[in-house]
């Protein structure tokens, strides 16, 4: 298929980047207010510079919205009318309201997919053939500072990740939630089907984590997001009181994980889609709830609320 990314700042270089690995992808075109930048991108890949994102659309199948996420709408807008197959980075929108109604005017036919990523971590396929009567689930996502993030709240920008994990892997029922925190860190307490669901994020952090924590009657799951590691901790089959202490043997396994590069599996499967004319596995449905429920947390620190 031929292929455009529209935007490229740091999310759209990687775009570009995989693109231009994949097979599947014949002509790739790219576009970006930042003209300098662009062509040193599409030289660096070889990739096609456009001037103008009407241009860009008039030479593709499919594009990579990656722009800002407040003219997400607007330029998802523009590849509707040319009835495009658009992949679209979270957040869908700007708002859950916004999104609706660039949603209302989709055109049929086309595959629409948006970008939760780490919904294609190896880990989490893993870990939910693993987990089947959880009783209490612990995600966490702390980062330092970037000057990439711009606009966006610490929900948005990095919690939503687990939001979308917890509500489309695990509890696809509505779940109770109470939250504190400010525009940089987070943290949420959430009760899914009698289950408490815990979810931090910070842009405070001195250290990078990506972690998913998951306790069950005879064993718990511990995941890392970036190494890609998925560990069982067993209890052991009895208790030994030695020297006035206990001692336990735990018996502790180490999942095979197939690690990959989420991103292009991600753009793998939505060129798929696209190919068959068929959903992608993250929809526009769940991405909006995703954002209905980051907005629910940042407006109702302290208060019980129901996703």
């Amino acid at each position: 298929m031929d292929v455009g990314v529209i935007g490229v700042g740091t999310m759209g270089k990687n775009h570009v980047r995989v693109y231009s690995e994949l097979k599947s992808v014949g002509h790739l075109g790219i576009c970006d207010v930042n003209t300098g930048a662009v062509q040193a991108i599409a030289q660096q890949h070889g990739a096609t510079a456009y001037p103008t994102v009407e241009a860009l659309l008039a030479h593709v199948d499919a594009v990579s919205i990656c722009v800002p996420t407040p003219f997400h709408a607007q330029v998802a807008a523009q590849v509707f009318a040319a009835k495009k197959h658009v992949f679209i980075e979270k957040p869908i929108c700007a708002t859950a309201a916004e999104a609706k109604t660039l949603m209302a005017g989709a055109p049929k036919g086309i595959t629409i997919g948006v970008g939760h990523i780490e919904r294609f971590n190896p880990i989490i396929a893993e870990i939910a053939k693993i987990v089947t009567k959880p009783l209490y689930v612990e995600m966490k996502r702390h980062n330092p500072a970037s000057a990439r993030v711009t606009g966006s709240s610490i929900i948005e920008d990095l919690m939503i990740h687990d939001i979308d994990i917890v509500l489309n892997v695990f509890f696809p029922k509505p779940c109770h939630i109470y939250s504190v925190g400010n525009a940089d860190l987070c943290s949420v307490l959430m009760e899914c089907g009698g289950v408490p669901v815990a979810l931090s994020a910070s842009r405070k952090a001195s250290k990078k984590i990506r972690m998913i924590y998951i306790e069950e009657e005879d064993f718990t799951v511990e995941g890392d997001f970036m190494a890609q590691e998925v560990t069982i901790y067993r209890k052991p089959g009895q208790y030994q009181f030695e020297n006035e202490r206990y001692v336990q043997e735990n018996i502790i396994e180490k999942v095979m994980v197939n690690k990959v590069e989420p991103l292009k599996v991600e753009l793998s499967t939505f060129l798929d889609c696209a190919r068959r004319h068929a959903p992608f596995p993250v929809t526009p449905e769940q991405a909006i709830r995703n954002l209905e429920v980051s907005e629910q947390i940042r407006a109702g620190f302290s208060a019980g609320i129901q996703a």
